[in-house]
């Protein structure tokens, strides 16, 4: 009983089929790792409200301590404040960019499992129009 080679179409659908399984799984851990970084994002942010809340609370000649690194230095609540807010912008923006990037990868694993749909349908085509 003699083997029948596969043809060419079903390698070629194989091999797509192995890439989009390839692509799938990196893009599932990409969508993990940016899940984890915009809930670290959020976090930070929520830190950072609640501090800045408990600061602009303080009477406005208090001195405050801002921690640089390992060690600390005075400054006033107003500056600390206004530091603050600065961070909140720069996270919020940080996660809409995070945000942009998942909807990128979303967008471009559906648009190859479309691609892999209208290669399946164009060899089934091809193999009906050859009987």
């Amino acid at each position: 009983m003699a083997a029948v080679a596969p043809s060419p179409a079903d390698l070629e659908l194989r091999k797509a089929f192995a890439e989009m399984q390839m692509n799938k799984i990196e893009s599932t851990k990409k969508l993990r790792v940016l899940d984890m970084q915009i809930d670290s994002l959020k976090k930070s942010k929520q830190r950072l409200i609640i501090t800045e809340h408990e600061v602009s609370n303080l009477p406005p000649e208090t001195k405050v301590y801002a921690s640089i690194g390992r060690m600390f230095a005075l400054s006033s609540a107003q500056e600390m404040s206004d530091e603050l807010k600065g961070k909140q912008t720069k996270v919020d923006t940080m996660i809409s960019q995070c945000d942009t990037n998942k909807s990128y990868v979303v967008k471009s694993l559906k648009e190859q499992e479309e691609n892999l749909r209208e290669l399946v349908q164009q060899k089934k085509r091809d193999a009906d129009g050859a009987k």
